[in-house]
C-alpha cells in the first residue's frame, strides 16, 4: 500500500491496482500540486462537507464516490458525479470492496455542515479504514490497513472497535486542535490503536491550527507507545508494508 499525503486532510492510497483519493483540498501551504497535477482516481473517498475537506472534489468527479447517501447527493447535484458505491453511497459501520481495497466506514466526532455555511447538514462524519484484506473477526497478520480518522474528536470507539477489531497498521489523526483532536489527544489515539505508524494530519493549514509536529512525537512518546510517528513532506509517497 502506498500513500501520499497532499497537506492538510488530502490523502492518495494506492492498493494493488486502484487508487483512491482522500478529501482533495489543496488550497494548502504544504502543498505544490494543483487538482489537475493528479490523475483522476479510482475512488474519492469524503469523511465530510467541510470546505477544507470537499473543495476539489468536482475536479475527480469521473470517481466514483464513496460517502455518505446525504454527502453523495450534494455532490451529485453540485459537482456532478454520476457514479457512487452502491449507487447511493455508505454509511458508518459498512464495508464496501472498492478495487483492489476495502473500505469501511467509521464514526468521526465532528460537524458536518455542507462547505462552511452551515446551512445544510451533510449527514453524519466519518473516518474510513481501508485495507487490502476484507476485514474479519479472525486476525490477518498478512493485511495491510490504513486508518483515516478525519476530523474528530478523542472517542472510546477508537480503543474498543477501530484498534481491536479493524486492526490498522497505521492512523493519520488531526492534531490542530481548535477544530479537532490537538495533539495530546490524538496521542492518546494513537496509544489506543495500537498502530506501527502514525502521521499527523489537519494542522499548519491556517491560524487557528498551527502546531509543530514534534509536540505530537512527544506527546505519543509520553503515552509509552512505541509507534513510529511521521511527519510527512507534502506530495512524497510512504511505503505501507
Amino acid at each position: 500500500m502506498e500513500l501520499t499525503w497532499h497537506g492538510h486532510s488530502t490523502w492518495h492510497v494506492t492498493v494493488g491496482e486502484t487508487d483512491l483519493l482522500i478529501d482533495p483540498f489543496f488550497d494548502n501551504p504544504k502543498t505544490d500540486l494543483e487538482p489537475s497535477d493528479i490523475d483522476t482516481p479510482d475512488y474519492v473517498l469524503l469523511t465530510h462537507g467541510h470546505a477544507d475537506h470537499i473543495a476539489h472534489a468536482g475536479e475527480f468527479s469521473d470517481a466514483t464516490l464513496v460517502a455518505t447517501p446525504e454527502l453523495v447527493s450534494y455532490c451529485e447535484a453540485e459537482f456532478g458525479f454520476e457514479d457512487a458505491v452502491g449507487g447511493m453511497g455508505m454509511n458508518l459501520g459498512g464495508t464496501v470492496e472498492c478495487g483492489d481495497a476495502y473500505v469501511t466506514m467509521t464514526r468521526a466526532d465532528h460537524t458536518n455542515g455542507i462547505m462552511t455555511e452551515n446551512e445544510t447538514s451533510g449527514g453524519m462524519p466519518a473516518g474510513f479504514v481501508v485495507s487490502d484484506t476484507k476485514p474479519t473477526q479472525v486476525s490477518d497478520d498478512e493485511s495491510t490497513t490504513f486508518y483515516n480518522a478525519g476530523d474528530t474528536s478523542l472517542m472510546t470507539e477508537m480503543r474498543e472497535v477501530v484498534g481491536p477489531y479493524l486492526e490498522p497498521d497505521a492512523a493519520a489523526v488531526p492534531i490542530g486542535d481548535h477544530f479537532t483532536m490537538g495533539p495530546m489527544q490524538a496521542a492518546i489515539a494513537v496509544d489506543w490503536l495500537d498502530v506501527d505508524h502514525a502521521f499527523p494530519q489537519h494542522y499548519d493549514t491556517f491560524p487557528p491550527i498551527e502546531q509543530d509536529p514534534a509536540a505530537f512525537a512527544s506527546e505519543v512518546r509520553g503515552t509509552g507507545s512505541d509507534t513510529e510517528v511521521h511527519a510527512l513532506e507534502a506530495d512524497e509517497p510512504f511505503t505501507l508494508e
